[in-house]
Formats: C-alpha cells, structure tokens, sequence
C-alpha cells in the first residue's frame, strides 16, 4: 500500500508513530521501503554525506531533481518528500517552477525551509497541487546566519514564536511540519497545536514521527556524531535488519530516548 499524505494523517489521529529516513538513490530507496519507512526524503544532506561539502548550500535543484528521479525508480510504496535547496524557493514565482521540477522528477512533497516569510508561497504552492512539509526549527540553510548547528525555541520568547509560526505555516497549506533540534518539551506542544502530522529530528520521541539521516543511523557519520543519532547497524548484522530496528523503535516509541533530545 503507498504511503500518502492522508496515510500520515491517519496516523497522527490514531497516535501511531511513523519513519522517515533519507536516501538519495535507487538501491537504498527499495531497501528502506522494503524495510516499512513510510517516508523517504531526498535530503539536501546529500550535499554533505554523498559530495563532502562542509554545509548543505551547495546543493543545486539539477542535483536533487536527479536523485529524486533514481530514488523513484526504486522506491516500493513510501512517501517521497524532496528538499528544495538553498534559494530555489527564494520568491514564489521560483518555487511554484522549481516545486513543479521536483514533482515531475517524482516526489510526492517538497519540503521548505523557514518561518513566517514562507506563507505566501506554501499558500501559492497548496493551492496548485503541491504538497508542502515546512521545516522549522535548526534550519541547515540558515547556518550562516544561525553562526553554526545549534538547538533553536530555547526560552520562552522563542517558544512560543516558534509555536506561532507552525500555526501560521499550517493556516497556509503545510501539509506536514518537520522540527530539527528543538527541545522535546516544545516539540510536544507544537505536535498538539497542529492537526499537521509533525516529524522530528533531535525533538524528542512525542513528535508523531521521526526522521534520520541514512547515513548517520548506519554509523558511518563523517566527523562529529550528533546527539540525537542512534547507530542501528551496531546491534544489528545487516543494513535491511538495521533499517527494520528503526521503523520498529520509531513506531514503539523507543527511540529516541532520553540520551537523545534536548532540554528546553
């Protein structure tokens, strides 16, 4: 059964937690599918994990179309969700055509980066058939001007700015909320203000799903391990049995743990 936006919906009203996980080309997307991931995103973490670069900015939406179009070839039923990558989306009129690129490439959703600044275009990318996953929260686009990877919606201020803005984006057509280091208390109440499914990563284990990156949660992280990673393949003797263990801890609740999310 294909996995579809109503799926996650269904999901989030029976409070039955769902997987995401990257992956970037034909072979992983079957494995990962294969596997139970109801969610494959074609991550502009590639620019990192597959081309060595230090950040996710130079990605180019020519790079991502074709990734999209080998992981449909292999996908077997899950939710394909693409990143838009830095500035494709910088205007509407540039969204609405490079959104059009990835949807034609074979995603069923894109996912877009940012706050308030964003509701005119998800408004004009809802309405044209596009569905839309807004990602708040540690913004990998926004490094430069976040001055580096850190947890974002600590203090009050910022909580509840940040619970404004999820409302606001979900008003205007998101389709989906995915929410990167933020503490797991305010990620819970983000998860209850919405009707949106909400994924998580590094947000704590009360977010109605979760997502890791394919090759951070096998253990093969390029330099510094983040908090919120688990490596699945250590406890386990194959890639397709590590996948499984994580669909499995994700949808027990599981994982993440503790040792895993951030105080507020």
């Amino acid at each position: 059964m294909a996995i579809t936006i109503n799926t996650l919906r269904e999901y989030k009203q029976k409070g039955q937690a769902f997987a995401a996980l990257t992956s970037y080309d034909a072979t992983f997307a079957h494995v990962v599918s294969e596997a139970g991931v109801d969610v494959i995103l074609i991550g502009d973490s590639l620019g990192m994990v597959l081309q060595g670069h230090d950040s996710t900015l130079p990605v180019t939406m020519e790079e991502i179309c074709y990734h999209v179009q080998s992981v449909a070839k292999g996908n077997r039923g899950a939710l394909i969700m693409a990143d838009m990558p830095f500035m494709s989306y910088g205007t509407t009129e540039a969204a609405l055509a490079n959104a059009a690129e990835l949807m034609r490439s074979g995603a069923h959703m894109v996912k877009l980066e940012g706050t308030d600044w964003m509701v005119e275009t998800i408004t004009a990318l809802s309405e044209r058939g596009v569905p839309v996953c807004a990602h708040l929260g540690l913004t990998p686009q926004f490094v430069n001007k976040f001055g580096g990877y850190k947890v974002q919606g600590r203090g009050d201020k910022q909580a509840e700015l940040m619970i404004e803005h999820a409302c606001q984006l979900e008003a205007a057509g998101a389709d989906v909320i995915l929410l990167e280091c933020v503490p797991a208390p305010l990620a819970a109440r983000i998860t209850q203000a919405v009707k949106a499914p909400v994924i998580g990563i590094g947000a704590g284990a009360d977010t109605d799903g979760q997502v890791l990156v394919l090759h951070d949660m096998l253990g093969v992280t390029m330099g510094r391990t983040p908090r919120f990673v688990k490596n699945f393949l250590a406890e386990n003797d194959s890639i397709q049995a590590a996948v499984a263990a994580y669909v499995d801890e994700v949808r027990q609740r599981t994982f993440p743990g503790e040792e895993h999310t951030f105080k507020a």
